[in-house]
């Protein structure tokens, strides 16, 4: 009487652990956890509820603050913004130049962490901490030689200065070489038993195995460039050149006033591609967070 059954044995305070291993939570900590999850859900998704009522409003609207939901939605403030900038060319310019350095960088970024992971010559670790340390450097202080370098060049204005600059990358570099790091030698061995040389063995082991860790950087690398502004801003003039990021700034008018329902629509605009590509990647991504660790 009043001992715990045997099939069950208490974890703590979060539950009981059932005869098959898994860990059942208490249905009081449960509604906890959901609370709190939901809590940080309303907080993070608040903005861009906002930025959805924000831009169905009409102007005047805008501004009065207790007037959440915009009293008559105005839908043609869709057409106006689209109809008030290029916006196609825009979108053009950001996921052409994000691909092509996303692309430049993995034709760069796989041999350096395959060779950081598993070769090994003289001066290996220093050449690695060589590069973990141009992480700490912020692109602020390399633009001006790296712009004096586009200008010399003649590439002011054209995608050569938007894409080259960032043909590699350090992040990925040190991503890379962990899920690298992790991969059992077993199947690098078999590979040479197989006749694979370095160049087989990324392709047809390093690659397939790690690539959470690659769609993970990708999004990384994708979202940040798409995102860029101050690059941009630097190297182009014309508006055929502009990214959805110099695009939005386009919107903000300092003498006539922001329109700022018809701002919130081009940031719609600029938003969707991206939670696009992330719902289409989630599932990648969450497993390339959780495998490709900080080990090694």
């Amino acid at each position: 009487m009043g001992q715990t059954p045997p099939q069950q044995v208490r974890t703590r305070s979060w539950g009981v652990r059932r005869p098959g291993g898994g860990t059942r939570i208490a249905p009081l900590t449960a509604a906890a956890i959901y609370a709190l999850l939901a809590a940080m859900a309303l907080v993070v998704g608040f903005p861009f509820f906002w930025m959805l009522a924000t831009s169905l409003k009409k102007l005047p609207d805008v501004f009065v603050f207790s007037q959440v939901l915009p009293p008559e939605p105005q839908w043609g403030n869709y057409l106006t913004a689209w109809r008030k900038a290029p916006f196609a060319r825009y979108f053009f310019n950001s996921v052409f130049t994000a691909t092509a350095i996303l692309a430049l960088q993995f034709a760069t970024i796989i041999p350096a962490a395959y060779g950081f992971a598993r070769l090994r010559f003289p001066g290996r670790d220093l050449l690695f901490l060589l590069v973990l340390a141009t992480m700490m450097v912020p692109v602020q202080v390399t633009f001006i030689p790296a712009f004096v370098v586009v200008s010399r060049l003649g590439w002011t204005d054209t995608y050569l200065a938007l894409i080259v600059p960032f043909a590699t990358s350090a992040f990925g570099i040190f991503l890379l070489r962990q899920a690298f790091l992790q991969v059992h030698q077993a199947f690098v061995d078999a590979a040479r038993l197989d006749g694979c040389g370095h160049l087989g063995v990324m392709r047809h082991v390093m690659v397939p195995q790690t690539a959470p860790a690659l769609i993970t950087f990708g999004l990384f690398s994708f979202v940040a460039h798409y995102n860029d502004l101050f690059w941009p801003l630097v190297v182009t003039e014309s508006q055929r050149m502009r990214t959805i990021t110099l695009g939005l700034a386009s919107f903000i008018e300092f003498e006539g006033g922001t329109r700022w329902n018809e701002l919130m629509v081009a940031s719609l605009f600029a938003m969707l591609p991206l939670i696009l590509l992330f719902l289409a990647t989630q599932r990648f991504f969450i497993k390339g967070m959780a495998s490709s660790g900080i080990k090694g």
